[in-house]
């Protein structure tokens, strides 16, 4: 992928989409954490946790090539996509859940992505690991492209409601789009490998969306969470920033290859968590289970 692609288009790219991201956060939305812990803590357990513990027994399992296995490990490690909340707006999850986890992942992952990026290339010992690495001034590099695009969106939103309102419609068909070009731009520079990286995690890939869809649906549910609350952890984990992850891989990685598993799983993410979702909402038994917690009741504001 040329140069001023993986230096430029890419962090800008990503910087919009986070920026829609603040457009549609109130400080209320990390507040919420305190009033509302069990399901915010069981879902990202899950997130920073139980997911690249997945990630790195289906690598082994598979026996990925090492440049690869960073990929997935990246892949799992990234905060959960923007898109979630529609998603579980769509089947009757809890959407103010999901922008509580969108905004909170979203701090997180400035810590946790290098580490266990950083983690996995140490493990997997990539043929160009001397070149590879998170170091302090890439961290500060995907903080910049994540928090302040986030923190600029969440002012113009506090300052101007009204155009954070018009922008919120533009913002998302324009996020869709960009995840498209950054997922067909990643494919057309590895266009001479896709066949031999589909037949190497293809179905990879597929395994570990539905296993985080599940985790994200299950787990909260045999914990006690509410129905709604658990489909909204579902979609949240199932559903990552893949262009997040495809930006840190090209742009601070310098590799391609790297990005190709959050590009497949960009392109399995929709469909696979739109079936998925369709089968959780069809439970009509919203009861908790004992000793959950009841679903957030302050309005939601339509994304």
């Amino acid at each position: 992928m040329d140069s001023a692609l993986a230096t430029t288009a890419l962090p800008i790219a990503l910087a919009i989409i986070m920026f829609g991201l603040g457009l549609s956060l109130v400080p209320a939305d990390f507040a919420r954490v305190v009033r509302h812990p069990k399901a915010v803590a069981v879902a990202l357990v899950c997130q920073l946790l139980v997911l690249p513990a997945a990630a790195f027994g289906l690598v082994v399992a598979f026996d990925l090539s090492p440049v690869l296995a960073v990929g997935m490990m990246l892949l799992a490690a990234s905060p959960g996509g923007t898109t979630a909340n529609l998603f579980s707006h769509l089947f009757r999850g809890d959407v103010a859940l999901n922008v509580t986890l969108t905004a909170v992942n979203s701090v997180i992952a400035v810590v946790t992505l290098p580490v266990i990026t950083n983690a996995a290339i140490a493990h997997f010992d990539p043929a160009e690991g001397a070149t590879l690495g998170l170091q302090f001034g890439k961290v500060l590099q995907i903080f910049a492209i994540v928090l302040v695009p986030v923190a600029i969106g969440m002012w113009v939103r506090g300052t101007r409601p009204g155009f954070a309102e018009r922008m919120d419609r533009p913002v998302r068909v324009g996020s869709a789009v960009v995840l498209a070009l950054v997922v067909v731009g990643t494919v057309v520079a590895e266009r001479d490998n896709v066949g031999g990286y589909l037949a190497d995690i293809g179905i990879m890939v597929l395994v570990f969306c539905l296993l985080s869809l599940s985790v994200g649906y299950v787990v909260p549910r045999v914990i006690g969470v509410t129905q709604r609350q658990s489909i909204a952890c579902s979609m949240e984990i199932g559903i990552h920033n893949s262009t997040l992850a495809i930006t840190i891989a090209v742009s601070l990685l310098d590799s391609t290859v790297i990005a190709v598993p959050a590009a497949v799983y960009g392109v399995l993410m929709f469909p696979v968590a739109a079936l998925f979702g369709w089968a959780i909402s069809r439970r009509r038994d919203d009861a908790p289970h004992p000793g959950a917690e009841d679903s957030v009741s302050e309005p939601v504001r339509r994304r």
